[in-house]
This record gives structure tokens, sequence and C-alpha cells, in this order.
């Protein structure tokens, strides 16, 4: 049986979701591409390891990592003070990432860790958390709207020469039991 492991990372973690990072962005996302360099230099600038561990020394950030076997396979990221233009609320968080690897999600770790990261926002006080998610990726906003999050708003996004289109999404936080 497969030992799973999810607790919140520190900058120990910077490889770690620099890895999970890379993949998993790869295996979602690399086929929209239509240039690999494009691709490369996202995957390089943005999970780069001083990128995350700059991100981890952030007091703004909480992070979790999940692993299975020790191994890494997962990671969210929760941005405390996040507010957005498709909201009006004073205390708003951003559900900035949750990654798992393709081979690990019938493990149910996404779930796990938007739990954690949800009861913390919960436990911090924040009225309301907000998220983007590419509108094409059927999954992933199932996933939210099967977790009661509510599209919210649409905005975009360039990388390179690639345009994307994505969904705002989110719910207040006094609807969720802990």
């Amino acid at each position: 049986m497969q030992k799973v492991v999810i607790r919140l990372a520190n900058v120990a973690d910077a490889a770690h979701i620099s890895y999970v990072g890379k993949i998993t962005f790869s295996e979602t996302f690399g086929h929209l591409f239509r240039a690999e360099d494009d691709l490369r230099h996202y995957l390089k600038t943005t999970f780069s390891v001083s990128k995350i561990t700059a991100s981890l020394h952030k007091s703004s950030n909480v992070f979790w990592v999940a692993f299975v076997d020790e191994n890494p396979i997962g990671y969210a990221k929760l941005k405390l003070d996040s507010p957005t233009e498709f909201v009006d609320a004073t205390s708003i968080c951003q559900l900035q990432k949750i990654y798992v690897l393709k081979a690990f999600l019938s493990l149910k770790i996404g779930y796990e860790l938007q739990s954690r990261l949800l009861t913390k926002a919960k436990e911090l006080s924040y009225e309301y958390i907000w998220l983007s998610v590419l509108n094409s990726n059927e999954r992933a906003i199932q996933f939210y709207q099967k977790n009661k999050f509510e599209i919210i708003g649409n905005h975009d996004f360039t990388i390179g020469q690639e345009h994307f289109d994505f969904f705002a999404m989110g719910k207040c936080l006094n609807e969720i039991t802990s």
C-alpha cells in the first residue's frame, strides 16, 4: 500500500515543488503550446527553484506538499490578501495552485490539498476565496464546481505567443463547515 503524506511546505521543499510544477504544467498544458521554446521558457522561469524559494519565504503564501512513498507528487498554494476585481469583499484569499501528477490523480490528493487549504483560509478568518482555471480545463472546472466554487468572471493571460482564456471561480468561506 502506498504511504501518502501531506504537510505544510518549507524552503527545503522548493526543489520538490519545482519538480511537480514543471511536470504537472507540462502534462496539463504542454499540448497547447505551438512553440516549445515558449513552454520551456515559462517552465524555467515560473517553476525555478529560486523563484519557488522566494515564494516560500513570503508571509503571504502558504504551501502544502504531498508525497507518496516519500516521492513528491503534488502541492497546493494559498495566497493570502489577494483581492480580485470580481468580488466585493474585504478579506479575500486566492487558491493559486493545486497541482498533482497525473499518475496520482486517482488517490484524491487534490481534494485533500484543497481541504487543507480551505481550512487554513477559514482559520485565518478570510471571507472569500477565488481561483483561476483555464476555461477549457473541464476536469478542473468540474472539480471546483463539485466543491461549491462558482464562475464569477473571465480574464486572459499570455505566455509567449499563446493567449489563454480563464474563468475566475470563487466561493464564500463562511459556507464551509469544518
